[in-house]
């Protein structure tokens, strides 16, 4: 089999993994391995075609390492998310002085960090106004 057509089907079955995984980060190595398909029919040498894989998906990697930083800041609260304006029921304080809690969204628990000035007991009704990686924000104002 030519060297051209391996480097194809194995940027297909990266890529279809990729559908399954959502990461973006197979997708530039599917690619990779399209660009070194790319030299390969060009007789290029097998190091010439995994150092163009390599620098594909070394680059690609990059990008989206430094998309995904614009994406999700630490320390920024989503303001896309789709929870936000939901209702959450508090369950418990985890560390009421750095407004640290525990709330149930959804059928399970997750972290929130409730808003300034709001002392809620348990089974009081939050509304989400941000989240921040697993975390929520949650205030007993609607947003």
């Amino acid at each position: 089999m030519e060297m051209y057509l391996v480097w194809i089907l194995v940027g297909f079955a990266v890529l279809i993994t990729e559908l399954v995984s959502g990461t973006f980060y197979l997708l530039v190595i599917g690619v990779g391995a399209f660009a070194a398909a790319a030299v390969a029919a060009m007789d290029a040498s097998m190091i010439v075609q995994v150092s163009v894989a390599g620098a594909v998906a070394v680059a690609g990697t990059l990008l989206v390492r430094r998309w995904h930083r614009k994406q999700h800041r630490p320390g920024e609260a989503s303001s896309n998310a789709i929870d936000i304006g939901q209702t959450a029921n508090f369950e418990a304080w985890v560390d009421q002085g750095k407004g640290l809690a525990r709330v149930k969204y959804r059928g399970a628990s997750w972290e929130a960090v409730v808003g300034q000035g709001a002392a809620p007991q348990p089974n009081d009704l939050l509304y989400i106004t941000g989240q921040e990686g697993h975390v929520f924000h949650v205030s007993a104002a609607k947003p």
